[in-house]
């Protein structure tokens, strides 16, 4: 029996069999062949198993999505028919008598820079579709699998050294009852969809995941961060007994389900969910969520090499608000840039990314992508109680020029006699230490802020909340975040507006009364955290979550604020 530490990303226990997701090993070699022929055939053989995978592609894309969101698959398919795109490898094998790989590696950057070199953006932006092709070619010829979350059919932990949104996302259809990650930490991509889906996992286990199998029996504790590794009958017993409790506090958190966020005393808090997909506001209005506080909108933009249209957003952002039956759906413009990446836009990598050309800057700077989101945003608001939220706002000047962009949205619409929320509400995510310092000037601009606080602890902790080596600089309970927060709040509550908290820190256990005593008015939080949110504020008055935010206030560092906290829900 091996026991490991790691961090507690998404709570929840599992106990199933191990399941390593192994990294692809995509290296290419310049070797030589003599046998010409037989290496031309690996290369049509590869492109045929290509084409048979990317019409299943096709056909379950257009079940799931529809019919225009699968024609990025018909594109695929006709590169895949070029003779020219074929013939460049065949071609290159006979004249240089390389293997299919190097050749198949060759082609798709020769392709590539064709596509790039063109003055059209559309034929430029397919040299992504050329780089997706070409590395399932590649991965057929190497005998990799396409992709091993596909093939899963029984109960399992998976283990892996990150996932990306998209393999999270898969998850949710597969009988994965929790993961483990080598890297990462409680604010990283794959944890926050984790919480977000309700699956138990664990973050930054590092090395200590060599000693797992494939197979091998897990016991994982997601609260804790607990992994066990061939567990004995007594530890098994042990767990037992914990299933067995966290099912009776699951019965009773169960009874706040239909009940509103509030205090002992009535003090309302709105209880709110965040989701990545719209599919997840199903979850959301299923756990008694009053809504959703955040929808990250980059989701639908990341782990694909196109950009999504306007009508593909449109039904994303009309699902949302359909699921939410006319409960208040927040979703948060494209947020791109730092620790997100989408491929199609072909960003440059920059030094220091997470202060650089990301989120509204991008917006500002790239109309049109902006226009097509602000479009979509405002036809879907005619299915319900829709919300547009800028990120990464730092000055009144961004928050007047993306409104001036949501005026041609709206005129745009107007003059195509398109049928739109004209009095959609627009709000700031308030996650740069100035907007919270200059939070009595914004809230005059806006009708809400949500404060990020993932992001706010990082610029005012100066700490990368993705960096392990520094994470112990990572403090929620910081006295200086707790005070930019107040500042915040107080801003937004002498101009009646509300305000919200959208980071990890509303749905961690312990907070929710801290933040209602700070002035907070949403809390929005994953969905698997939402009842226990509730739970806690009907257990304490406003005026004692208020005493006990003004201890905080005072406290001389964030060790006495988690000391303070820790005796208080004792």
């Amino acid at each position: 029996m091996l026991k490991i530490k790691a961090i507690g990303v998404s709570e929840g226990l599992a106990h199933a069999k191990a399941l390593l997701i192994r990294e692809e090993d995509l290296t290419v070699v310049k070797d030589s062949i003599t046998d010409v022929e037989a290496e031309q055939q690996r290369v049509l053989d590869a492109v045929g198993k290509a084409k048979q995978q990317i019409s299943l592609l096709r056909e379950e894309a257009e079940r799931t999505i529809g019919p225009e969101e699968a024609e990025i698959f018909d594109a695929h398919l006709m590169m895949l028919d070029d003779p020219d795109f074929v013939e460049g490898m065949t071609g290159m094998i006979a004249e240089e008598k390389v293997c299919a790989e190097y050749a198949c590696f060759c082609n798709c950057e020769n392709f590539q820079q064709m596509f790039r070199a063109m003055d059209d953006e559309y034929m430029q932006a397919r040299a992504a579709d050329i780089g997706d092709i070409s590395k399932r070619v590649l991965k057929n010829l190497k005998g990799i699998a396409d992709n091993a979350i596909d093939a899963i059919t029984e109960p399992c932990i998976l283990i892996a050294n990150d996932l990306t949104p998209s393999d999270t996302a898969r998850i949710g259809s597969k009988p994965v009852v929790g993961f483990i990650t080598r890297i990462g930490g409680r604010t990283s991509h794959s944890a926050i969809m984790a919480r977000s889906m309700g699956i138990p996992a664990i973050a930054g286990a590092g090395d200590k995941v060599d000693d797992i199998a494939d197979g091998d029996e897990l016991l994982l504790d997601g609260s804790a961060g607990e992994i066990v590794v061939s567990p004995d009958e007594a530890t098994l017993t042990e767990f037992a007994h914990k299933l067995e409790k966290a099912e009776k506090l699951r019965a009773v958190l169960e009874t706040y389900r239909d009940r509103e966020g509030a205090t002992k005393d009535g003090r309302r808090v709105v209880i709110e969910g965040n989701i990545g997909t719209p599919g997840d506001a199903k979850r959301v209005a299923e756990l008694g969520g009053e809504g959703v506080g955040l929808f990250r909108s980059e989701f639908l933009f990341m782990d694909r090499d196109d950009l999504p249209s306007e009508e593909e957003q449109f039904e994303a952002y009309k699902k949302a608000c359909q699921e939410m039956a006319g409960k208040p759906v927040i979703i948060r413009t494209l947020d791109i840039g730092g620790d997100k990446e989408v491929p199609a836009l072909g960003l440059e990598k920059e030094q220091n990314p997470f202060l650089g050309y990301r989120a509204i800057r991008i917006c500002l700077n790239r109309t049109d992508l902006f226009l097509t989101q602000l479009r979509a945003l405002l036809r879907a608001a005619k299915f319900g109680d829709l919300r547009i939220m800028f990120p990464m706002i730092s000055s009144v000047d961004e928050v007047r020029a993306a409104k001036q962009v949501l005026q041609q949205a709206k005129d745009l619409l107007t003059a195509e006699g398109a049928e739109f929320d004209l009095n959609v509400k627009i709000g700031i995510m308030v996650e740069i230490p100035v907007a919270a310092v200059c939070a009595d000037v914004l809230a005059k601009e806006v009708d809400f802020f949500s404060i990020g606080t993932n992001d706010l602890i990082q610029y005012s902790c100066a700490v990368d909340r993705i960096n392990e080596k520094i994470s112990y600089l990572y403090r929620p309970l910081h006295p200086g975040v707790l005070r930019l927060i107040r500042m915040t709040a107080k801003a937004a509550n002498e101009n009646h507006i509300e305000v919200g908290v959208c980071g990890e820190m509303a749905g961690t256990p312990g907070m929710a009364p801290v933040l209602c005593g700070l002035g907070v008015t949403n809390l929005s939080m994953s969905a698997s955290a939402m009842l226990g949110a509730k739970a806690e504020l009907a257990e304490v008055t406003f005026e004692e979550c208020r005493m006990l935010a003004e201890r905080l206030l005072d406290a001389p560092s964030a060790a006495e604020a988690e000391q303070m906290v820790a005796d208080w829900r004792k």
